[in-house]
């Protein structure tokens, strides 16, 4: 089986559905944030605030290029930003299955805990007001890549197991 690709913007859901369709299929999940920090032993926060975004990306593509070096059946929640830095939305789509969990903004603020924002860099310091808004830009401007994905999937009106239903009866999962 080729990897399986979730992109799509931060808190739209990646990592749950990975590991729920992990489960459902027995293979391993690879959570993309979760690989950095355990490489480098720090936070994403961390990171960001005392390397830079730039030194981020380039670690999240050295776990990109082990997962696919690793040519194992597996599961990838992307970070974010994954898919919009240089090709790694093309070097997904050459080596796996890409979907897209397409929600709206509105929906993503009302998912997000107040831990979750905080844990977002780039949401840190919005107030509610604010935090639709700066999503809703920034949702625009990552679009193009996200679309390149070989699914995508409108999540707002679905449940998570309703998604997870709808990857596995509408991706082929090549063996």
């Amino acid at each position: 089986m080729r990897p399986l690709f979730l992109v799509g913007y931060m808190g739209c859901g990646k990592s749950t559905l990975a590991r729920k369709l992990g489960r459902r299929l027995g293979i391993a999940v690879v959570d993309t944030d979760r690989a950095v920090e355990e490489r480098e032993g720090a936070t994403v926060v961390d990171i960001f605030r005392y390397e830079g975004e730039e030194r981020f990306r380039q670690l999240e593509r050295e776990v990109l290029e082990q997962v696919i070096a690793d040519a194992q059946p597996v599961i990838v929640s992307t970070g974010g930003g994954l898919p919009v830095w240089r090709d790694n939305m093309e070097r997904m789509n050459r080596a796996g299955i890409t979907v897209y969990l397409r929600r709206s903004a509105g929906q993503i603020a009302r998912r997000l805990s107040p831990y979750g924002r905080q844990k977002r860099p780039r949401l840190r310091g919005l107030s509610d007001s604010e935090l639709v808004g700066f999503m809703s830009r920034d949702i625009a401007e990552r679009e193009p890549f996200y679309a390149q994905a070989r699914c995508i999937l409108d999540c707002d009106r679905f449940s998570d197991e309703e998604l997870v239903e709808n990857i596995l009866n509408n991706i082929k999962i090549e063996k």
